[in-house]
């Protein structure tokens, strides 16, 4: 097959199966690798020989560090130091530990097995964010502090790597060195004022391609320093990338990278699934299968026992945490591919290892959906902390979710001297909002019991501020419903969640993202140039408007089709207004802009 041919296919495979993947919940990892072993030599045969592919897709690995390397700058990683530092070298050691201890067990060497454990231990930053990302865990301590762990594995690859290299060398009688140890000290000690020089030189003298090529030129650059001393290109790269890691060109380098990287890593992705050997899975599944499904059951069970035990963390962080962290990693293939070459295991020992992986990823899904159907419902009632007695006396206030905005509602409270109740549903957030002297109670104010406990009854105003659109809806029902004579103020998502609302009672609802779109909208006014006296109209015009359009929508607020409707014809009323308004102060020009997406928001 031509290089024409092998590029149309790798690019069908992966138009056609990626997008599906994704669209399933499987993610675009797995798409490349299923799309790899479709199309090579183990299924369809249409790429019989994946060694080359992959000694170029290996690139988007060093890319890879690249940007890995751009993420390290010194105030993310303090405010991450504690789970970075603390959790991650325990789910490595520990977890790595375990499987090592198998490995060898099952008669490995103690340096394969110790390879092949860390190896397992690693896990899916690409498989990992989207599942958390789909249950609203990113912006929750467990997301924070699996991400967290997962950032100490992408940072314990390279000297990993490193090691491995130096004890294959070491193994071969042939030692790194002098040069190695120089080329690392020189880097470090001239890199950065050189890559400085260099960039200030084409940001001021060359194009974007340029820039580009410059970056592009300091990852192989150093790549190639690295391999030409007998260490690893994703050595150099990531070193490239901490170099340049508080240098005023850090975003826009991430910009010129990320395509590349994006597109070779993919690439990487198909070229290990080409050379997974599906021959072995149709000869030995037993130990194919086998080390898959022990991968994830050891990883989960070591990992959520340590948080438990060690750390004395609650179920409802370990486990999800456990759960993300069980699958295997992409970074396996690079540790299994070093493994190989240093001859610590046989090539088919490799692909085994490497088959298992995959299916890790496979059944990742499947991990997710036993944790939310079988272990959520049990585990979770059976751990759950009681709720928290409220002995203090009734407040005016009381306020139901105490993150973004519910502290800030707070923190004015308490500058007017106002008593208030805070409520809150994650008994980790309590803990960590009373470590700064907060009064807030641990408890869910979808329970009427609860609310009675909170002395519903004898507050004036009840502020909903929970983030869940679902059990905002279910406080304010329960308010109106059991407490009638408190006045409920709700902070609401989007125009749908605030009309949802204003149908339970809830009379002037904040949608969260308006005023501060009004507020940014008259700073951009005032910078373009418009007087002051006509800023104020305009958006006290609009306000006045949207004020009116909601009373209207709210009216057939079931009714989809008189719904658009209704919106359209108000989307002309004000097109009218505004150009009337224009008219009459000379200046359509500046407003016209302004009229066309009047009503997104």
């Amino acid at each position: 097959m031509n290089a024409l041919a092998t590029a149309a296919a790798l690019l069908a495979a992966a138009v056609i199966l990626v997008p599906l993947f994704k669209k399933i919940g499987l993610g675009s990892v797995l798409g490349y690798l299923v799309a790899g072993i479709l199309i090579g030599p183990s299924a369809f045969a249409v790429i019989s020989h994946p060694e080359t592919i992959l000694h170029v897709a290996e690139f988007g690995i060093a890319l890879l560090m690249f940007l890995i390397g751009l993420e390290l700058q010194r105030d993310r990683l303090w405010a991450l130091r504690h789970s970075v530092f603390g959790l991650g070298p325990m789910q490595i050691v520990g977890c790595g530990g375990a499987m090592a201890a198998i490995a060898f067990a099952f008669g490995f060497s103690l340096s394969a097995s110790i390879i092949i454990g860390i190896a397992l231990s690693m896990s899916s930053t690409a498989f990992m964010m989207p599942a958390l990302a789909e249950r609203g865990g990113l912006n929750q301590p467990y997301g924070r502090e699996a991400f967290a762990v997962s950032l100490f594995q992408d940072l314990s690859v390279i000297p990993i790597i490193a090691i491995v290299g130096v004890m294959g060398a070491a193994s071969d009688t042939q030692q790194p060195g002098w040069p190695a140890l120089l080329a690392i000290a020189a880097v470090i000690a001239l890199g950065k004022p050189i890559l400085s020089l260099m960039f200030r030189y084409v940001s001021r003298f060359g194009s974007r391609e340029v820039f580009t090529a410059a970056a592009l030129l300091t990852t192989i650059g150093l790549a190639w320093l690295m391999t030409s001393v007998g260490l690893s290109t994703t050595l150099g790269a990531f070193l490239a990338g901490v170099l340049l890691a508080e240098s005023q060109f850090r975003h826009e380098l991430e910009a010129s990278i990320e395509p590349f990287e994006s597109l070779l890593l993919g690439l990487f992705f198909m070229a290990v699934g080409m050379g997974v050997n599906l021959g072995l899975l149709a000869s030995q599944p037993l130990v194919v299968i086998g080390i898959a499904l022990g991968v994830l059951l050891v990883k989960g069970v070591v990992f959520y026992a340590m948080r438990r035990g060690l750390t004395r963390a609650s179920d409802a962080l370990a486990r999800p945490q456990a759960v993300a962290l069980a699958v295997g990693g992409e970074f396996a293939f690079v540790l299994f591919a070093a493994a190989l070459s240093a001859k610590f295991i046989t090539a088919e020992q490799s692909q085994i290892l490497t088959l298992a992986v995959v299916l890790t990823m496979i059944l990742a899904p499947l991990a997710w959906l036993v944790n939310d159907k079988l272990l959520e419902p049990w585990l979770a009632r059976e751990d759950a902390a009681p709720f928290d007695l409220i002995d203090d006396p009734a407040t005016p206030v009381i306020i139901a979710g105490f993150g973004r905005v519910g502290q800030i509602v707070g923190r004015i409270l308490n500058m007017r001297n106002i008593k208030f109740t805070a409520l809150d549903a994650a008994s980790d957030h309590v803990d960590s909002v009373r470590r700064f002297g907060n009064k807030i109670y641990y408890g869910d104010a979808t329970k009427l019991d609860l609310l009675r406990a909170a002395k519903t009854q004898d507050a004036k105003f009840f502020v909903v501020c929970v983030d869940s659109q679902e059990a905002a809806l279910a406080i304010a029902r329960i308010v109106r419903q059991h407490f009638p004579s408190v006045v409920v103020l709700a902070r609401a998502r989007n125009r749908g969640h605030a009309m949802e609302l204003r149908e339970l009672g809830v009379e002037n609802p904040m949608r969260e993202t308006f005023w501060s779109s009004i507020e940014m909208t008259k700073d951009l006014l005032s910078q373009i140039g418009e007087a002051p006296e006509q800023i104020e109209k305009t958006i006290t015009t609009f306000v006045q408007h949207d004020a009116e359009l909601l009373e209207r929508q709210q009216a057939v607020f079931r009714d989809e089709e008189k719904l658009v409707a209704v919106s359209k014809e108000a989307r002309a009323q004000l097109d009218d207004i505004l150009a009337a308004d224009a008219e009459i102060d000379g200046q359509s020009d500046k407003q016209a802009p302004e009229n066309s997406n009047a009503q997104t928001r």
